[in-house]
């Protein structure tokens, strides 16, 4: 089990680790296969291949931009996957949908998001996908995804395009949260910490247990985080 579903699991259910492998296919963002890659056609095709030239041609003749694989995924989901910019511009420039959501409810700024992958994110954003979608079977959003996998660079692109700071997942968890409970308290962890705190995001909003940043951070022995937390006001 990847590191970062095993952490969830043992903060969501204490440790009960039977539960985890029900949380890993909630968490995995799913590209498309080279097996599908090879069934496809079209502008799925062109998509994948990166081929802006192509896009504009099939569009031409009539092609929908806003076609379906069998994951619901559409030609802008597998240009964003396969960090295709030229053919992510060709596709929403042809109408395509930015802010579509594919079977597992992600959207092409949740995906860039969690690939770490700021150049894409900046193309999706500026092809009209929004910072703040709600995404993912979670109710989650790009920024609480990217704080928990520790993407500072991630989340300060995010803040800056206009990311609820304060959005609370089905979990009962906001961005700040994440970054300590699904963290490891090391650097990422606390300069995404610290970069969400400087946007102004709340120290003080309760998990559903009413434990406070600063009581998660400190059962974890995140000390940083303790001293970030009571810097901005967290209690």
């Amino acid at each position: 089990m990847p590191d970062r579903l095993r952490r969830c699991a043992e903060a969501v259910f204490g440790g009960g680790l039977l539960i985890a492998g029900a949380l890993t296919l909630a968490f995995a963002q799913t590209p498309p296969s080279p097996a599908e890659q090879s069934r496809y056609t079209g502008l799925l095709a062109a998509a994948a291949r990166g081929d802006a030239a192509e896009i504009q041609r099939l569009v031409a003749g009539g092609a929908s931009p806003d076609d379906r694989d069998d994951h619901q995924r559409t030609p802008l989901h597998v240009a964003t996957f396969a960090r295709r910019h030229e053919a992510m511009r060709a596709l929403a420039a042809a109408g395509g949908d930015p802010n579509a959501l594919e079977r597992d409810r992600y959207d092409i700024v949740t995906i860039a998001a969690v690939a770490g992958d700021v150049p894409t994110l900046e193309v999706a954003l500026a092809v009209g996908a929004s910072a703040r979608n709600v995404t993912s079977r979670y109710d989650g959003t790009a920024l609480i995804a990217a704080a928990h996998l520790g993407h500072g660079d991630v989340v300060r692109t995010l803040i800056r395009a206009g990311a609820p700071l304060d959005h609370v997942n089905n979990l009962g968890w906001t961005a700040v949260i994440e970054s300590i409970v699904l963290g490891d308290g090391g650097p990422r962890h606390t300069e995404t910490l610290r970069a969400l705190l400087d946007a102004g995001a709340n120290p003080n909003l309760a998990d559903r247990s009413g434990q406070t940043p600063v009581a998660l951070a400190r059962a974890r022995g995140y000390e940083p985080m303790v001293r970030l937390l009571q810097q901005a006001g967290g209690r």
